[in-house]
C-alpha cells in the first residue's frame, strides 16, 4: 500500500460526529450540532422547486448569482448600515464552512498566528494548520460568562499575529459581543497589520433586546474583516449549504483567487435565484 503522510495527525473524528451518534445511541437531545428540528418553510421549498424547473440548474457565476449578491447587500445595509459592492466585496459559497476555510487559506502564511477563542467551530484550527500558520488558544472561561478576556488578548499579541477569529453569538456558549468588546477589540488591532475573520452565521439569534454586533457596523473594523453568513441557519435548511462571506474589496480579492481555483468546480453556488 501506497504509504500517506498525514497533513493533520492530530486531528481525528469531529465532536460533532462523536455526539451526534452519542445522543442518537442514548435517545438524548443533540445538542452538538446547529440544525433545528423542524423543516424549512414549505413556501421556499416550492420556490426551489420552480427555480429547477423553470432551468437554474447549472453553474453559478464563480461569486454567486448578481441577484442574490444584490439582495445580501440591501439585507446588510438595512440591518446594518453597511454599503458593500455586489460584484467586489460579495461572494456566495458553499456554506460557512467553506467561506471560513477560503478565508484563512487566502491570508495565512507558514508561521502567522490566529488567535482562536475556545472552544470553537473544529474547523478553525485545521484550516489554520493546512495554510501553515500556528494557532494562539484562549480558553473563554465559565466563571466570566465565557466573555473575552481582552487583556490575555492583547497578551497574545505579536508581531506574527495576522488574524482574530470571532463567533457572535458564540458556538456553543451563546455568549455575545457586546459595545465594551468592539471597543477593546478597536483598541488592539488600531495601527496593527490584524486581520478579523468574524463568523456570524448565528447573526439573527439575538434574544432579550440585545444587538447583533457586526463588524460590517463599524467602519475601521469592517475594513479589516472577513464577515461569514450562513442561509442554512436563517432558512432551516443547513443541508443546502448557501453561505456568503463579505469584505473590503482588497480582501475579497485575494478570497476569491481561492475560490476561484480548479477544485472550486466542485463547490462553487448554486444556481438559484
Amino acid at each position: 500500500m501506497t504509504t500517506i503522510i498525514s497533513k493533520l495527525p492530530q486531528t481525528g473524528t469531529t465532536i460533532f460526529t462523536t455526539m451526534s451518534a452519542l445522543a442518537a445511541e442514548v435517545g438524548a437531545i443533540n445538542l452538538s450540532q446547529g440544525f433545528p428540528d423542524y423543516d424549512c418553510s414549505p413556501e421556499l421549498i416550492e420556490l426551489v422547486n420552480k427555480a429547477m424547473k423553470d432551468g437554474h440548474n447549472q453553474y453559478a457565476p464563480m461569486a454567486g448569482v448578481k441577484a442574490l449578491r444584490d439582495e445580501i447587500a440591501c439585507k446588510t445595509k438595512k440591518l446594518y448600515n453597511a454599503d458593500y459592492d455586489p460584484d467586489s466585496e460579495i461572494t456566495v459559497t458553499a456554506g460557512g464552512t467553506q467561506a471560513i476555510f477560503t478565508a484563512i487559506t487566502a491570508i495565512i502564511n507558514p508561521n502567522d498566528e490566529v488567535i482562536v477563542f475556545e472552544p470553537a467551530f473544529d474547523c478553525y484550527a485545521p484550516a489554520i494548520k493546512l495554510a501553515g500558520g500556528v494557532v494562539k488558544s484562549l480558553e473563554l472561561e465559565p466563571a466570566n460568562n465565557y466573555r473575552i478576556d481582552w487583556a490575555m488578548v492583547k497578551k497574545l499579541i505579536n508581531n506574527r499575529t495576522k488574524l482574530i477569529i470571532l463567533n457572535s453569538p458564540h458556538n456553543p456558549t451563546a455568549t455575545i459581543l457586546h459595545q465594551e468588546d468592539i471597543d477593546a477589540l478597536s483598541a488592539i488591532v488600531k495601527d496593527q497589520d490584524i486581520l478579523i475573520l468574524s463568523d456570524e452565521v448565528y447573526e439573527h439569534l439575538i434574544y432579550d433586546g440585545e444587538v447583533h454586533h457586526s463588524m460590517a457596523r463599524y467602519p475601521e473594523l469592517r475594513q479589516r474583516s472577513f464577515i461569514v453568513a450562513s442561509f442554512g441557519k436563517l432558512l432551516h435548511a443547513t443541508g443546502w449549504k448557501i453561505g456568503y462571506c463579505l469584505a473590503p474589496a482588497y480582501l475579497m480579492h485575494e478570497f476569491k483567487r481561492c475560490t476561484s481555483s480548479r477544485y472550486s468546480v466542485l463547490i462553487r453556488p448554486c444556481s438559484m435565484p
